[in-house]
Protein backbone atom coordinates (compact mmCIF):
# COMPACT_ATOMS: atom_id res chain seq x y z
CA UNK A 1 0.00 0.00 0.00
CA UNK A 2 1.36 3.42 -0.92
CA UNK A 3 1.46 5.89 1.95
CA UNK A 4 -0.76 8.88 1.15
CA UNK A 5 0.86 11.85 2.87
CA UNK A 6 -1.35 14.75 3.83
CA UNK A 7 0.53 17.52 2.09
CA UNK A 8 -1.68 19.04 -0.59
CA UNK A 9 -1.82 16.94 -3.78
CA UNK A 10 -0.54 18.57 -6.92
CA UNK A 11 -2.62 21.64 -7.70
CA UNK A 12 -3.63 21.97 -11.35
CA UNK A 13 -5.77 25.07 -11.53
CA UNK A 14 -8.09 25.33 -14.49
CA UNK A 15 -8.72 28.60 -16.26
CA UNK A 16 -11.68 30.55 -14.94
CA UNK A 17 -12.64 32.91 -17.79
CA UNK A 18 -13.46 36.49 -16.76
CA UNK A 19 -16.65 36.13 -18.79
CA UNK A 20 -17.77 33.37 -16.41
CA UNK A 21 -17.27 35.56 -13.34
CA UNK A 22 -19.07 38.41 -15.11
CA UNK A 23 -21.98 36.07 -15.86
CA UNK A 24 -22.12 34.92 -12.23
CA UNK A 25 -22.15 38.50 -10.95
CA UNK A 26 -24.84 39.46 -13.44
CA UNK A 27 -27.03 36.57 -12.27
CA UNK A 28 -26.35 36.65 -8.53
CA UNK A 29 -25.36 40.24 -7.76
CA UNK A 30 -24.25 40.59 -4.14
CA UNK A 31 -24.76 36.83 -3.63
CA UNK A 32 -21.59 36.25 -5.66
CA UNK A 33 -18.41 37.27 -3.84
CA UNK A 34 -14.80 37.44 -4.99
CA UNK A 35 -13.60 39.01 -1.72
CA UNK A 36 -10.37 37.43 -0.54
CA UNK A 37 -11.61 36.73 3.00
CA UNK A 38 -14.80 35.05 1.76
CA UNK A 39 -12.87 32.96 -0.75
CA UNK A 40 -10.32 31.91 1.89
CA UNK A 41 -13.09 30.84 4.29
CA UNK A 42 -14.59 28.60 1.60
CA UNK A 43 -11.25 27.12 0.61
CA UNK A 44 -10.43 25.34 3.85
CA UNK A 45 -11.90 22.78 6.23
CA UNK A 46 -10.81 21.00 9.43
CA UNK A 47 -8.25 18.80 7.66
CA UNK A 48 -4.48 19.00 8.14
CA UNK A 49 -3.81 20.28 4.62
CA UNK A 50 -1.87 23.54 4.38
CA UNK A 51 -1.15 26.08 1.59
CA UNK A 52 -4.63 25.66 0.17
CA UNK A 53 -5.72 27.59 -2.94
CA UNK A 54 -9.01 29.45 -2.55
CA UNK A 55 -11.88 29.23 -5.04
CA UNK A 56 -12.12 32.09 -7.51
CA UNK A 57 -15.60 33.05 -6.37
CA UNK A 58 -18.29 32.05 -3.89
CA UNK A 59 -21.97 31.88 -4.81
CA UNK A 60 -24.45 32.01 -1.92
CA UNK A 61 -27.37 29.93 -3.18
CA UNK A 62 -30.83 30.57 -1.70
CA UNK A 63 -32.92 28.22 -3.84
CA UNK A 64 -32.84 25.21 -6.12
CA UNK A 65 -32.93 27.59 -9.08
CA UNK A 66 -29.84 29.38 -7.81
CA UNK A 67 -27.93 26.08 -7.70
CA UNK A 68 -29.19 25.10 -11.16
CA UNK A 69 -28.19 28.42 -12.70
CA UNK A 70 -24.73 28.42 -11.11
CA UNK A 71 -24.04 24.86 -12.24
CA UNK A 72 -25.35 25.56 -15.76
CA UNK A 73 -22.88 28.44 -16.08
CA UNK A 74 -20.06 26.28 -14.69
CA UNK A 75 -20.99 23.55 -17.19
CA UNK A 76 -20.97 26.07 -20.04
CA UNK A 77 -17.52 27.40 -19.13
CA UNK A 78 -16.12 24.04 -17.85
CA UNK A 79 -15.36 25.48 -14.41
CA UNK A 80 -15.15 23.28 -11.27
CA UNK A 81 -17.90 23.58 -8.65
CA UNK A 82 -17.50 22.66 -4.96
CA UNK A 83 -20.56 22.55 -2.67
CA UNK A 84 -20.08 24.08 0.80
CA UNK A 85 -22.12 23.72 4.01
CA UNK A 86 -20.35 24.72 7.23
CA UNK A 87 -16.81 23.56 6.46
CA UNK A 88 -16.53 20.80 9.08
CA UNK A 89 -14.99 18.15 6.80
CA UNK A 90 -11.82 16.44 8.05
CA UNK A 91 -10.62 14.97 4.73
CA UNK A 92 -10.09 17.96 2.40
CA UNK A 93 -13.46 17.68 0.67
CA UNK A 94 -13.79 21.45 0.25
CA UNK A 95 -10.37 22.26 -1.15
CA UNK A 96 -10.22 23.84 -4.59
CA UNK A 97 -7.26 21.87 -5.92
CA UNK A 98 -8.39 22.55 -9.51
CA UNK A 99 -9.74 26.01 -8.80
CA UNK A 100 -13.31 26.95 -9.67
CA UNK A 101 -16.13 28.24 -7.49
CA UNK A 102 -17.73 27.32 -4.20
CA UNK A 103 -21.53 27.08 -3.98
CA UNK A 104 -22.48 27.84 -0.38
CA UNK A 105 -25.88 26.30 0.46
CA UNK A 106 -25.97 27.42 4.10
CA UNK A 107 -28.76 29.91 3.31
CA UNK A 108 -30.91 27.04 2.02
CA UNK A 109 -31.85 26.23 5.61
CA UNK A 110 -35.59 25.66 5.49
CA UNK A 111 -37.45 22.67 6.94
CA UNK A 112 -39.83 22.07 4.05
CA UNK A 113 -42.27 19.59 5.57
CA UNK A 114 -42.66 17.39 8.64
CA UNK A 115 -44.74 14.25 8.14
CA UNK A 116 -45.09 13.06 11.69
CA UNK A 117 -47.43 10.17 10.90
CA UNK A 118 -44.93 8.78 8.38
CA UNK A 119 -41.92 9.64 10.58
CA UNK A 120 -40.21 11.67 7.85
CA UNK A 121 -38.98 15.22 7.36
CA UNK A 122 -37.90 16.99 4.16
CA UNK A 123 -35.29 19.73 4.43
CA UNK A 124 -33.01 21.90 2.35
CA UNK A 125 -29.30 20.99 2.41
CA UNK A 126 -28.16 23.92 4.57
CA UNK A 127 -30.27 22.87 7.56
CA UNK A 128 -28.07 21.65 10.41
CA UNK A 129 -28.79 18.51 12.40
CA UNK A 130 -29.50 20.56 15.53
CA UNK A 131 -32.03 22.67 13.61
CA UNK A 132 -33.79 19.52 12.38
CA UNK A 133 -34.17 18.26 15.93
CA UNK A 134 -35.40 21.63 17.16
CA UNK A 135 -38.06 21.59 14.44
CA UNK A 136 -39.38 18.07 15.12
CA UNK A 137 -39.03 17.88 18.90
CA UNK A 138 -42.54 19.20 19.63
CA UNK A 139 -43.88 16.36 17.45
CA UNK A 140 -42.28 13.84 19.83
CA UNK A 141 -39.69 12.92 17.18
CA UNK A 142 -35.95 13.18 16.66
CA UNK A 143 -33.29 12.65 14.02
CA UNK A 144 -30.57 10.48 15.59
CA UNK A 145 -27.53 10.86 13.34
CA UNK A 146 -25.00 12.83 15.39
CA UNK A 147 -21.48 13.19 13.97
CA UNK A 148 -20.50 15.62 16.72
CA UNK A 149 -20.15 18.80 14.71
CA UNK A 150 -23.35 20.71 13.99
CA UNK A 151 -22.94 19.82 10.33
CA UNK A 152 -25.45 20.50 7.58
CA UNK A 153 -27.73 17.70 6.43
CA UNK A 154 -26.38 18.19 2.91
CA UNK A 155 -22.80 17.64 4.03
CA UNK A 156 -23.75 14.70 6.23
CA UNK A 157 -25.55 13.07 3.30
CA UNK A 158 -22.66 13.75 0.93
CA UNK A 159 -20.13 12.05 3.22
CA UNK A 160 -22.44 9.26 4.47
CA UNK A 161 -21.87 10.48 8.02
CA UNK A 162 -22.83 8.61 11.17
CA UNK A 163 -21.50 9.33 14.67
CA UNK A 164 -22.44 8.51 18.21
CA UNK A 165 -25.90 6.98 17.66
CA UNK A 166 -24.98 4.76 14.71
CA UNK A 167 -24.73 1.58 16.80
CA UNK A 168 -28.52 1.65 17.24
CA UNK A 169 -29.92 3.90 14.51
CA UNK A 170 -27.54 3.37 11.61
CA UNK A 171 -25.83 5.93 9.36
CA UNK A 172 -27.01 8.48 6.80
CA UNK A 173 -27.14 5.61 4.31
CA UNK A 174 -30.05 4.03 6.21
CA UNK A 175 -31.75 7.31 7.10
CA UNK A 176 -31.90 9.24 3.81
CA UNK A 177 -35.08 8.20 1.98
CA UNK A 178 -35.12 10.58 -0.98
CA UNK A 179 -33.09 13.32 -2.63
CA UNK A 180 -33.39 16.19 -5.03
CA UNK A 181 -30.06 16.64 -6.81
CA UNK A 182 -28.72 19.17 -9.32
CA UNK A 183 -26.58 17.26 -11.82
CA UNK A 184 -23.47 18.41 -13.67
CA UNK A 185 -25.41 20.12 -16.49
CA UNK A 186 -27.83 21.89 -14.15
CA UNK A 187 -30.67 19.39 -14.54
CA UNK A 188 -32.76 18.33 -11.53
CA UNK A 189 -32.82 14.66 -10.50
CA UNK A 190 -35.23 13.25 -7.92
CA UNK A 191 -34.48 9.91 -6.29
CA UNK A 192 -36.38 7.74 -3.84
CA UNK A 193 -39.66 8.53 -2.08
CA UNK A 194 -41.16 8.77 1.39
CA UNK A 195 -42.13 5.10 1.22
CA UNK A 196 -40.11 2.86 3.53
CA UNK A 197 -38.98 0.57 0.74
CA UNK A 198 -38.79 0.29 -3.05
CA UNK A 199 -37.35 -2.08 -5.63
CA UNK A 200 -37.85 0.26 -8.60
CA UNK A 201 -34.69 0.22 -10.68
CA UNK A 202 -31.19 1.22 -9.62
CA UNK A 203 -30.93 2.68 -6.13
CA UNK A 204 -29.83 6.18 -7.11
CA UNK A 205 -30.38 7.50 -3.59
CA UNK A 206 -27.73 5.15 -2.19
CA UNK A 207 -25.43 6.09 -5.09
CA UNK A 208 -25.70 9.78 -4.28
CA UNK A 209 -25.40 9.41 -0.50
CA UNK A 210 -21.66 9.32 0.12
CA UNK A 211 -20.69 10.68 -3.31
CA UNK A 212 -18.91 13.64 -1.65
CA UNK A 213 -20.17 16.28 -4.07
CA UNK A 214 -18.67 14.50 -7.09
CA UNK A 215 -21.95 13.41 -8.72
CA UNK A 216 -24.38 16.22 -7.89
CA UNK A 217 -25.39 18.95 -5.44
CA UNK A 218 -28.25 18.18 -3.05
CA UNK A 219 -31.10 20.70 -2.88
CA UNK A 220 -33.67 18.67 -0.90
CA UNK A 221 -33.28 15.70 1.42
CA UNK A 222 -35.97 13.50 2.97
CA UNK A 223 -34.95 11.87 6.24
CA UNK A 224 -36.27 9.12 8.46
CA UNK A 225 -37.32 10.21 11.95
CA UNK A 226 -37.78 8.25 15.18
CA UNK A 227 -40.04 8.66 18.22
CA UNK A 228 -38.32 10.25 21.19
CA UNK A 229 -37.53 7.45 23.64
CA UNK A 230 -39.67 7.29 26.76
CA UNK A 231 -36.63 6.97 29.01
CA UNK A 232 -33.01 8.03 28.43
CA UNK A 233 -30.03 7.46 30.72
CA UNK A 234 -26.35 8.27 30.13
CA UNK A 235 -23.41 6.93 32.08
CA UNK A 236 -19.63 6.89 32.18
CA UNK A 237 -17.55 3.94 33.33
CA UNK A 238 -13.78 3.88 33.81
CA UNK A 239 -11.42 0.99 33.04
CA UNK A 240 -7.78 0.31 33.89
CA UNK A 241 -6.89 0.01 30.17
CA UNK A 242 -8.21 0.75 26.71
CA UNK A 243 -8.19 -2.99 26.01
CA UNK A 244 -10.52 -3.66 28.96
CA UNK A 245 -12.92 -0.94 27.79
CA UNK A 246 -13.01 -2.27 24.24
CA UNK A 247 -13.49 -5.89 25.33
CA UNK A 248 -16.42 -4.78 27.49
CA UNK A 249 -17.88 -3.08 24.40
CA UNK A 250 -17.47 -6.25 22.36
CA UNK A 251 -19.39 -8.25 24.96
CA UNK A 252 -22.15 -5.61 25.15
CA UNK A 253 -22.68 -5.73 21.39
CA UNK A 254 -22.33 -9.50 21.06
CA UNK A 255 -24.90 -10.06 23.80
CA UNK A 256 -27.40 -7.98 21.83
CA UNK A 257 -27.83 -5.15 24.33
CA UNK A 258 -29.65 -2.41 22.32
CA UNK A 259 -27.37 0.35 23.57
CA UNK A 260 -27.93 3.68 21.80
CA UNK A 261 -24.43 5.13 22.17
CA UNK A 262 -21.13 3.60 23.24
CA UNK A 263 -18.13 5.94 22.98
CA UNK A 264 -14.51 5.32 23.96
CA UNK A 265 -12.02 7.90 25.22
CA UNK A 266 -8.57 6.99 26.46
CA UNK A 267 -7.05 8.64 29.53
CA UNK A 268 -5.21 11.27 27.46
CA UNK A 269 -8.44 12.29 25.75
CA UNK A 270 -10.35 12.42 29.04
CA UNK A 271 -7.68 14.72 30.49
CA UNK A 272 -7.98 17.04 27.48
CA UNK A 273 -11.78 17.04 27.75
CA UNK A 274 -11.60 17.81 31.48
CA UNK A 275 -9.35 20.81 30.84
CA UNK A 276 -11.41 22.11 27.91
CA UNK A 277 -14.92 21.53 29.30
CA UNK A 278 -14.18 22.12 33.00
CA UNK A 279 -15.12 18.57 34.07
CA UNK A 280 -13.61 16.23 36.65
CA UNK A 281 -14.00 12.82 35.00
CA UNK A 282 -11.55 10.07 36.11
CA UNK A 283 -8.60 10.29 33.72
CA UNK A 284 -8.58 6.63 32.72
CA UNK A 285 -9.89 4.78 29.70
CA UNK A 286 -13.61 5.45 29.66
CA UNK A 287 -16.82 4.30 28.03
CA UNK A 288 -19.48 6.97 27.64
CA UNK A 289 -22.83 5.25 27.09
CA UNK A 290 -26.49 6.09 26.56
CA UNK A 291 -29.55 3.88 26.88
CA UNK A 292 -32.95 4.47 25.19
CA UNK A 293 -36.27 2.72 25.69
CA UNK A 294 -39.02 2.19 28.23
CA UNK A 295 -38.12 2.71 31.91
CA UNK A 296 -38.04 -1.04 32.50
CA UNK A 297 -36.10 -1.66 29.29
CA UNK A 298 -33.50 0.95 30.15
CA UNK A 299 -33.17 -0.54 33.65
CA UNK A 300 -32.53 -4.00 32.18
CA UNK A 301 -29.94 -2.61 29.75
CA UNK A 302 -28.12 -0.83 32.56
CA UNK A 303 -28.04 -3.90 34.79
CA UNK A 304 -26.64 -6.03 31.97
CA UNK A 305 -23.99 -3.47 31.04
CA UNK A 306 -22.92 -3.05 34.67
CA UNK A 307 -22.40 -6.80 34.96
CA UNK A 308 -20.39 -6.91 31.74
CA UNK A 309 -18.28 -3.90 32.74
CA UNK A 310 -17.47 -5.49 36.12
CA UNK A 311 -16.15 -8.59 34.34
CA UNK A 312 -13.63 -6.33 32.58
CA UNK A 313 -12.62 -4.36 35.70
CA UNK A 314 -14.96 -1.45 34.95
CA UNK A 315 -15.71 0.78 37.92
CA UNK A 316 -16.83 4.22 39.04
CA UNK A 317 -20.11 4.39 37.12
CA UNK A 318 -21.37 7.97 37.00
CA UNK A 319 -24.92 8.68 35.85
CA UNK A 320 -26.45 11.59 33.97
CA UNK A 321 -30.20 11.34 34.34
CA UNK A 322 -31.42 14.87 33.59
CA UNK A 323 -31.43 16.33 30.06
CA UNK A 324 -29.08 19.08 31.25
CA UNK A 325 -26.54 16.61 32.65
CA UNK A 326 -26.68 14.47 29.51
CA UNK A 327 -26.28 17.51 27.27
CA UNK A 328 -23.22 18.64 29.24
CA UNK A 329 -21.66 15.19 29.02
CA UNK A 330 -22.24 14.77 25.30
CA UNK A 331 -21.14 18.32 24.54
CA UNK A 332 -17.85 17.49 26.24
CA UNK A 333 -17.50 14.39 24.04
CA UNK A 334 -18.30 16.36 20.91
CA UNK A 335 -15.64 18.92 21.82
CA UNK A 336 -12.95 16.25 22.22
CA UNK A 337 -11.36 17.13 18.87
CA UNK A 338 -10.96 20.79 19.81
CA UNK A 339 -9.94 19.85 23.35
CA UNK A 340 -7.12 17.77 21.90
CA UNK A 341 -5.98 20.59 19.62
CA UNK A 342 -5.86 22.93 22.61
CA UNK A 343 -3.71 20.44 24.52
CA UNK A 344 -0.86 21.21 22.09
CA UNK A 345 -1.23 24.87 21.04
CA UNK A 346 -0.52 25.51 17.37
CA UNK A 347 -0.82 21.88 16.33
CA UNK A 348 -2.95 20.32 13.61
CA UNK A 349 -4.51 16.86 13.78
CA UNK A 350 -4.08 14.09 11.26
CA UNK A 351 -7.08 11.91 11.99
CA UNK A 352 -7.79 8.30 11.23
CA UNK A 353 -11.27 6.87 10.69
CA UNK A 354 -10.80 3.10 10.55
CA UNK A 355 -13.75 0.81 11.19
CA UNK A 356 -13.27 -2.91 11.80
CA UNK A 357 -15.49 -5.90 12.57
CA UNK A 358 -16.37 -5.81 16.26
CA UNK A 359 -14.46 -9.07 16.87
CA UNK A 360 -11.20 -7.36 15.79
CA UNK A 361 -11.75 -4.06 17.59
CA UNK A 362 -9.67 -4.66 20.74
CA UNK A 363 -6.73 -5.83 18.67
CA UNK A 364 -6.92 -2.86 16.29
CA UNK A 365 -7.20 -0.23 19.01
CA UNK A 366 -4.50 -1.75 21.23
CA UNK A 367 -2.00 -1.98 18.38
CA UNK A 368 -2.66 1.62 17.34
CA UNK A 369 -2.11 2.87 20.89
CA UNK A 370 1.05 0.78 21.36
CA UNK A 371 2.54 2.14 18.12
CA UNK A 372 1.99 5.80 18.93
CA UNK A 373 3.31 5.35 22.47
CA UNK A 374 6.45 3.76 21.03
CA UNK A 375 7.28 6.84 18.94
CA UNK A 376 6.10 9.35 21.61
CA UNK A 377 3.99 11.41 19.22
CA UNK A 378 1.20 13.42 20.94
CA UNK A 379 -2.21 11.99 20.11
CA UNK A 380 -5.79 11.49 21.23
CA UNK A 381 -8.13 8.51 20.89
CA UNK A 382 -11.91 8.56 20.62
CA UNK A 383 -14.21 6.04 19.04
CA UNK A 384 -17.75 5.05 18.23
CA UNK A 385 -16.68 1.65 19.43
CA UNK A 386 -20.22 0.23 19.50
CA UNK A 387 -19.95 -0.18 15.73
CA UNK A 388 -16.19 -0.78 15.47
CA UNK A 389 -15.23 2.76 14.40
CA UNK A 390 -12.39 4.59 16.15
CA UNK A 391 -10.31 7.71 15.57
CA UNK A 392 -6.66 8.22 16.36
CA UNK A 393 -5.73 11.89 16.11
CA UNK A 394 -2.00 12.52 15.69
CA UNK A 395 -1.20 16.04 16.94
CA UNK A 396 1.63 17.40 14.84
CA UNK A 397 3.54 20.63 14.49
CA UNK A 398 2.46 21.82 11.02
CA UNK A 399 6.00 23.11 10.39
CA UNK A 400 7.59 19.71 11.09
CA UNK A 401 7.80 17.47 8.04
CA UNK A 402 9.28 14.73 10.23
CA UNK A 403 6.21 14.70 12.50
CA UNK A 404 3.87 14.81 9.51
CA UNK A 405 5.55 11.85 7.87
CA UNK A 406 5.61 9.91 11.15
CA UNK A 407 1.89 10.52 11.66
CA UNK A 408 1.11 9.43 8.11
CA UNK A 409 3.19 6.28 8.57
CA UNK A 410 1.21 5.43 11.70
CA UNK A 411 -1.98 6.12 9.78
CA UNK A 412 -0.80 3.87 6.95
CA UNK A 413 -0.04 0.99 9.32
CA UNK A 414 -3.37 1.37 11.12
CA UNK A 415 -5.36 1.37 7.86
CA UNK A 416 -3.44 -1.61 6.47
CA UNK A 417 -4.37 -3.65 9.54
CA UNK A 418 -8.00 -2.51 9.40
CA UNK A 419 -8.38 -3.55 5.76
CA UNK A 420 -6.62 -6.86 6.41
CA UNK A 421 -9.10 -7.47 9.26
CA UNK A 422 -12.04 -7.02 6.90
CA UNK A 423 -12.60 -3.36 7.77
CA UNK A 424 -12.37 0.00 6.03
CA UNK A 425 -10.12 3.05 5.90
CA UNK A 426 -13.08 5.33 6.59
CA UNK A 427 -16.17 4.58 8.63
CA UNK A 428 -17.79 8.01 8.38
CA UNK A 429 -15.49 10.82 7.22
CA UNK A 430 -15.34 9.85 3.55
CA UNK A 431 -12.35 9.66 1.21
CA UNK A 432 -11.95 13.30 0.14
CA UNK A 433 -8.29 13.95 -0.59
CA UNK A 434 -6.59 12.41 2.40
CA UNK A 435 -7.68 8.80 1.91
CA UNK A 436 -7.47 8.52 -1.87
CA UNK A 437 -4.33 6.41 -1.55
CA UNK A 438 -6.21 3.73 0.37
CA UNK A 439 -9.34 3.36 -1.76
CA UNK A 440 -8.01 1.02 -4.43
CA UNK A 441 -6.34 -1.20 -1.83
CA UNK A 442 -9.64 -1.54 0.01
CA UNK A 443 -12.12 -1.68 -2.87
CA UNK A 444 -9.97 -3.19 -5.65
CA UNK A 445 -9.14 -2.01 -9.14
CA UNK A 446 -12.35 -3.31 -10.70
CA UNK A 447 -14.51 -1.44 -8.18
CA UNK A 448 -12.56 1.80 -8.50
CA UNK A 449 -12.71 1.61 -12.29
CA UNK A 450 -16.48 1.18 -12.05
CA UNK A 451 -16.67 4.26 -9.79
CA UNK A 452 -14.65 6.22 -12.35
CA UNK A 453 -16.97 5.04 -15.12
CA UNK A 454 -20.00 6.28 -13.17
CA UNK A 455 -18.26 9.61 -12.53
CA UNK A 456 -17.41 9.99 -16.22
CA UNK A 457 -20.97 9.17 -17.27
CA UNK A 458 -22.63 11.58 -14.84
CA UNK A 459 -20.01 14.34 -14.95
CA UNK A 460 -18.27 14.09 -18.34
CA UNK A 461 -16.45 17.43 -17.96
CA UNK A 462 -15.32 16.63 -14.40
CA UNK A 463 -16.59 19.88 -12.90
CA UNK A 464 -18.22 18.49 -9.72
CA UNK A 465 -15.70 18.59 -6.86
CA UNK A 466 -12.87 17.25 -9.05
CA UNK A 467 -9.94 15.40 -7.54
CA UNK A 468 -11.90 13.99 -4.61
CA UNK A 469 -12.30 10.22 -3.94
CA UNK A 470 -9.86 9.42 -6.77
CA UNK A 471 -7.63 11.38 -9.09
Amino acid sequence: MTVQLSELPEVRLRDVPPAFIDALKARFGSNCSTAEAVRAQHGRDESAFTHVPAPTAVVFAESRQDVCDAVKLAHQYRVPVIPFGVGSSLEGHLLAIEGGISIDVSRMDRVISINNEDLTVTVQPGVTREAVNAAVRDQGLFFPIDPGANATIGGMSATRASGTNAVRYGTMKENVLALEVVTSDGSVLRTGSRARKSSAGYDLTRLMVGSEGTLGIFTEITLRLYPLPEAVMAATCSFPSVQDAVKATQDIIQMGVPIARCELLDGISVAAVNAYSKLSLPEDAMLLMEFHGSPNGVKEQIETVQDIAAEHHGADFQWAETPEARTKLWAARHHAFFAALQSRPGCVAITTDACVPISRLAEAVTQAVDEVHAVKLPYFLVGHVGDGNFHMGYLIDPASEAERELAEQLNHQLVARAIEAGGTCTGEHGIGLHKRGFLEVEAGTVAVNMMKTIKQALDPHNILNPGKIFQ
